[in-house]
This record gives C-alpha cells, sequence and structure tokens, in this order.
C-alpha cells in the first residue's frame, strides 16, 4: 500500500479508536512522549508514524495493529474518501487560521491568548463536527439512495 494511503487509512482509523476512547490528541501526544504537531499530522493523514508507536498505540486503545492500519468499513457505515479527508482538512485548516487571526479573535479573552490545550480541543470539535456533518450529507444527499438494485 502506497504511503498516501497508508496515511489516509491510519489516520480514519486513530481518529476512531480516539473517539471511541474519549482521548484527545493532546492526552494522546503525551501518552507517546510526542509533540502534538506529530499526533496532529497522523490525525490528519499527513505523516506516517513508527511502528514502536503504532504499537504503543494498540496497548493503550486495546486493539491489534491490523486494526489501527488495515481499514474496517464496519464500523464506519458512511465510509469518507480520500477527497472527502482532503475536504475536511482544507476546511478545518482555513477555519482554524480564520480564528486564530488577529488580538480580537476568539482565541483572546480579555487581551490574554487561550492556552495551546483549549486550542487543540477546539479544534478537534470542529474536526469532529466537520467529519459528522460530511458524513450525515453523504446519506441526506446521495443521488443513488432511492435506485432500485
Amino acid at each position: 500500500m502506497p504511503e498516501q494511503e497508508f496515511n489516509v487509512v491510519f489516520s480514519k482509523r486513530l481518529r476512531h479508536y480516539l473517539q471511541k476512547y474519549e482521548m484527545t490528541q493532546v492526552e494522546l501526544a503525551r501518552k507517546l512522549g510526542v509533540g502534538t504537531t506529530s499526533v496532529y499530522n497522523w490525525c490528519n493523514g499527513l505523516k506516517t508514524p513508527r511502528m514502536d508507536k503504532v504499537d504503543i498505540m494498540c496497548d493503550l486503545f486495546h486493539c491489534k495493529r491490523s486494526d489501527l492500519i488495515e481499514e474496517k468499513n464496519t464500523d464506519f457505515p458512511t465510509a469518507l474518501s480520500p477527497k472527502d479527508e482532503r475536504d475536511i482538512a482544507k476546511d478545518l485548516d482555513r477555519i482554524m487560521r480564520e480564528i486564530q487571526k488577529g488580538d480580537n479573535s476568539p482565541l483572546y479573552y480579555n487581551g490574554v491568548e487561550i492556552d495551546n490545550a483549549s486550542i487543540n480541543l477546539l479544534q478537534n470539535a470542529i474536526e469532529f463536527a466537520l467529519r459528522e456533518t460530511k458524513k450525515e450529507n453523504k446519506v441526506k444527499y446521495n443521488p443513488n439512495k432511492n435506485k432500485s438494485r
């Protein structure tokens, strides 16, 4: 499997387990002893984690390595395509840039910037909302759903 395809599958599976175990990217980074940027890159399919980190994640999520690195459509009834993943990542980056712009942005309270943990929580919430909306719209606006087979 090409690296880019692996990254897309891994990112989808990792986000599934983070959601299942109600763990943030920041918490996972701390448990793995890596930076939050590394976890962000894995969750967005931008980078490939080292296998020793994948094995630690398997221990944390009580799963096999194959559960993290192989496509499992059974628990993704509305799977997102690689294009959907790119669109979500692009929208998330655009939204976060807009939010972080200037001293009067929503990331400031009384002129003081909120901490990185809060920013990551906000980003995770926005990403989750984008994903769920995309899945919902795929079902709602699927042009083939009413066609007879």
